[in-house]
């Protein structure tokens, strides 16, 4: 957490926050553009913030592009603010991203286990059920395969979707369609992907959730901050998230 509050106190390091915020997926030139620096001055505090977490790139062709990793910072939440102020923290960080059609979004954590725990902690439905809002996943998990998102405390099914990829323990990628309520039935198929790279005694675990539509319905992708929190602090010290979300269908 320290070199997220270091990357968060300069001024241009958090405006260009601000502007992957507003518009995430950008390449150096376009955020360059933006301020009154060289490239390379725009550049080394990029990597600063990549250094921090807050940043995690993605090459498309031959462009590097940027996407704002707001996962440390729901660390930092989980850590001192959702004990005490939960449910106003929730009201006012209800904001919406508007992104260039189809909309992308990547998250980025490191975990202290093993591939294989990682994975088995991904696919194991009631392992899975600790830090996934109370769901679970049914499936055989082969490539091709259904799946089914459900909790013995919902009257219906909450998604379904198919196994793409399954290539244990670096690889997963799943559609996705969300059922848990009408707001979002209607926005069709979008795709997860869970990548696991080994570092060290550690893990990196990218998560892209992609092929939304603009201006997707923010709960299909707004979730995933608090899981990856929970699903860290669950392998790591074996405790469970309480906040509002995490407890929805437990």
């Amino acid at each position: 957490m320290d070199d997220v509050f270091r990357a968060m106190a300069d001024p241009t390091r958090r405006s260009l926050l601000d502007e992957l915020f507003r518009q995430d997926g950008q390449s150096l030139g376009a955020l360059a553009d933006r301020f009154a620096m060289s490239r390379f001055g725009v550049m080394k505090h990029l990597r600063v913030l990549e250094e921090a977490g807050l940043v995690v790139t993605r090459r498309r062709g031959r462009e590097k592009l940027h996407f704002l990793n707001t996962v440390p910072i729901r660390l930092v939440h989980d850590r001192w603010v959702s004990k005490y102020a939960e449910p106003w923290a929730a009201g006012l960080g209800d904001l919406k991203r508007r992104l260039e059609s189809p909309m992308e979004k990547v998250f980025e954590i490191y975990i202290k286990t093993t591939p294989e725990r990682l994975w088995e902690a991904i696919t194991d439905p009631d392992i899975r059920s600790k830090y996934s809002f109370g769901a679970r996943q049914r499936t055989d998990w082969t490539s091709g395969s259904r799946y089914e998102l459900w909790s013995p405390s919902a009257p219906s099914l909450l998604g379904e979707g198919e196994n793409l990829e399954v290539d244990p323990p670096r690889r997963l990628v799943q559609s996705m369609v969300a059922l848990w309520g009408e707001d979002v039935k209607s926005e069709g198929t979008s795709r997860v992907t869970w990548e696991i790279e080994p570092v060290g005694d550690s893990c990196r675990l990218v998560v892209t959730h992609d092929q939304l539509r603009d201006g997707a319905n923010e709960q299909l992708y707004g979730g995933w901050p608090m899981i990856l929190s929970g699903l860290k602090t669950w392998l790591e010290t074996g405790e469970l998230l309480t906040t509002p979300g995490s407890l929805l269908y437990t």
